[in-house]
């Protein structure tokens, strides 16, 4: 065992009667990388979040270097070299980089901010630890990747020994994320340790030196990482208390009938700049065409223009035959698409609104939920509780407000609500961003037996496995533009240097 910089014992938290964390014991060794593992709703971010001052415990011990602490704040958890960078950033875009380092400095321990020597600091940490920031840069014209690193060069400026990261590369593309871990193992040669809070199993073992594993708010494994012993499925099993599948059964697909038609599409984003250039490309019945690309390439606008949210500049679509080039979200939901947005806050549900109402967004005006000029709330809750039953939605009752779901949950209430029609299209965009590896088995299990039962499915995902482990082909996108639409026998490699624009000669599939 090598020294630790952290213990945390007999950490416990309710919110209420539930049990957060209970009796919880966490060790951090100096110079490691941990990994915090757990199904939402496991406690990991309850458990650091009462370790970065933003939770007082109900019960337990903080030992930092081998001294007892209570931390009463983050500005406290700071003063004793704890940082902690969420996974939604708290940054001001319309600030340069430094003048948001700036913000979190204090007076008193800093009482001069002179803003050269903060870009001087910054400079260096940049250039020590591998973060390539420009002090200058407006945080609005930086990439999610790099609004990262401000925040670990903000936790950095405060001499920050220990560093928790809160599920960092849910929003980053796979190059942004080995370019995190780069970063990670620079950090981890100078000396700082660092907890990282992850569903992405593979992640886990490529960085991490142990792991931590929670379920239920309460500690179930613990275990050193041996690169080359270490298997996923032993990890997802302490995760979720069972056997998790990664290899899903698809059936040979034989259909050639064409569900959607694209030809020549040309579409501009918000700003009036082309994000689709000629697109072409079909979806089949009983197949699963999966879109791969680094974020902002074009996906958005295709998820909108084909549900009818935004209109085309050139090019046609057709759905079964039909001319849906002009069509309204009204008339496309009509014709049998179901359409599971990128993001399910914003554009999936209406938070708050309970769980019955989300699940009849789409047919409240038919029956039986419509009877004359009234909604039936019979009709509603008993349609509901089947589908809470058949989706294994986690929750008491109907009446639950969708914002008090853990994001599984709210993904499954989505997914009730779009397969409720039977659809002839499916579309899907990042169905299992942000969700835990059981809620990642669910839904994938869902788009397959979709495909399957002679769907047709288009799947718009950033997570290259999840593309692998699904799709019957990938159609690959750069900047608008169809590089190529491969079968996943050509591996990852290759999809990967498509993504990027490198043109690999592959032919159609």
């Amino acid at each position: 065992m090598g020294e630790a910089i952290l213990q945390m014992k007999g950490i416990s938290k309710f919110f209420g009667d539930m049990a957060a964390n209970d009796n919880v014991n966490f060790s951090l060794e100096k110079g490691t990388v941990h990994g915090l593992l757990g199904e939402n709703g496991a406690g990991k971010t309850t458990l650091m979040n009462v370790l970065f001052g933003l939770l007082k415990p109900d019960g337990g011990t903080i030992f930092i270097e081998g001294n007892p602490v209570t931390i009463h704040s983050p500005a406290q958890a700071m003063e004793l070299g704890i940082g902690m960078v969420h996974q939604h950033f708290m940054l001001v875009p319309t600030m340069t980089v430094t003048e948001n380092v700036m913000l979190g400095l204090h007076l008193p321990k800093f009482p001069l901010l002179n803003p050269s020597l903060v870009k001087q600091r910054i400079n260096e940490l940049s250039q020590q630890f591998a973060l390539d920031v420009d002090p200058d840069a407006l945080i609005s014209q930086l990439s999610v990747g790099q609004q990262q690193r401000v925040e670990i060069i903000t936790a950095l400026y405060h001499e920050t020994t220990i560093l928790i990261l809160d599920e960092p590369t849910a929003v980053l593309t796979p190059d942004e994320a080995k370019e995190l871990f780069v970063i990670l193992r620079t950090l981890k040669a100078h000396g700082t340790s660092v907890v990282l809070i992850s569903h992405k199993l593979e992640e886990i073992i490529a960085i991490a030196d142990e792991v931590t594993v929670l379920r239920n708010g309460e500690l179930v494994g613990f275990t050193k990482i041996d690169k080359e012993v270490t298997r996923k499925e032993d990890l997802s099993a302490m995760m979720v208390g069972r056997e998790v599948s990664f290899d899903f059964k698809k059936q040979k697909g034989t259909s050639m009938h064409e569900v959607l038609s694209v030809r020549e599409l040309c579409v501009n984003n918000e700003r009036g700049v082309q994000a689709l250039d000629h697109m072409t490309f079909t979806v089949r019945r009983g197949e699963i065409l999966a879109i791969a690309g680094v974020d902002g390439n074009g996906q958005k606008e295709l998820c909108e223009v084909l549900t009818g949210l935004r209109q085309p500049g050139s090019g046609a679509i057709t759905l079964n035959g039909n001319d849906i080039t002009q069509a309204s979200p009204k008339q496309i939901n009509e014709l049998n698409v179901a359409y599971v947005p990128e993001d399910r806050q914003k554009s999936g549900l209406i938070m708050d609104w309970d769980i019955s109402k989300n699940l009849v967004l789409k047919n409240f005006r038919k029956k039986p939920f419509t009877k004359g000029l009234f909604l039936s709330k019979k009709e509603m809750d008993e349609a509901a509780e089947q589908a809470v039953e058949a989706f294994k939605i986690k929750t008491d009752q109907v009446s639950t407000l969708v914002k008090n779901l853990s994001g599984g949950n709210q993904q499954k209430v989505i997914l009730a609500r779009e397969l409720a029609t039977d659809p002839d299209l499916l579309i899907v965009s990042h169905p299992t961003r942000g969700l835990d590896i059981g809620a990642m088995e669910y839904v994938r299990s869902i788009l397959i037996a979709k495909r399957n039962a002679g769907v047709g499915v288009l799947l718009v995902s950033a997570d290259l496995e999840e593309i692998f482990q699904t799709a019957d082909r990938i159609l690959v996108i750069y900047n608008g533009r169809v590089m190529g639409i491969v079968n996943p026998d050509v591996g990852i490699q290759k999809v990967g240097q498509m993504m990027a624009g490198i043109t690999t000669g592959e032919a159609h599939a």
